[in-house]
């Protein structure tokens, strides 16, 4: 559902930093208490009751630790509770009601993974733009070949009105080299949640992304 509309969705920050994409309350508690500012919920297979209640919590904590937290595909509760984003895929963007998102005020992330797809979302006037994926990934199943560096370069210069949004396959080895783009925001799943020790790993990664050593 979509009514047309020129006008930009709310803006967000230039550079979004480290962008954790983590799939429980657990782990959005976990990262705000180590000093990560932009998040994102991506729950999957879980009842619909489940959902909606883990959605209030993980808001309720953006919210307590003055984060961005950005849900995953639902849209309507992202709207409902009152989020401070939402990031949907290619294949979500024809079902949502983008008209609600945008009057509701919530920011909006958008994955892309070729030229076409970019094109697209640029023509949305997202809140952010996701560019992927950029190595060989596990976490999910991609239809579309990983893309690499010198591709997510080209795409963070053609894209210099939108912060942009590394993601797939990017491990702690290789964010300097992912920073080196110009992008303005790396995100990881595995990086972070199977590290042995994943509180020294969200460290490093925020110093590597944000350039900063004040992690709590």
């Amino acid at each position: 559902m979509n009514r047309s509309s020129n006008t930009p969705f709310a803006s967000t920050e230039k550079k979004l930093g480290l962008y954790p994409v983590v799939d429980s309350v657990e782990w959005i508690e976990r990262l705000l208490k180590v000093g990560v500012t932009t998040l994102q919920l991506r729950i999957k297979d879980q009842q619909p009751d489940d959902i909606e209640q883990k959605i209030i919590e993980a808001i309720k904590l953006g919210k307590q630790y003055h984060a961005r937290l950005f849900i995953n595909d639902y849209w309507q509760l992202a709207i409902q509770h009152h989020a401070y984003g939402v990031h949907l895929g290619q294949e979500d963007i024809d079902i949502a009601d983008l008209y609600a998102i945008k009057q509701s005020g919530l920011r909006l992330g958008i994955s892309t993974h070729n030229e076409t797809e970019l094109q697209r979302a640029k023509a949305l006037r997202p809140s952010y733009i996701a560019l992927g994926h950029i190595f060989p990934t596990t976490t999910k199943d991609m239809p579309s070949k990983p893309q690499g560096l010198k591709a997510l370069k080209q795409q963070v210069e053609q894209t210099p009105d939108f912060p942009t949004v590394a993601i797939g396959g990017i491990s702690l080895e290789k964010v300097p080299d992912v920073v080196a783009t110009g992008v303005g925001s790396v995100a990881l799943v595995s990086a972070i949640t199977k590290a042995p020790d994943w509180q020294q790993v969200t460290r490093k990664l925020l110093e590597l992304v944000e350039g900063n050593h004040h992690a709590k």
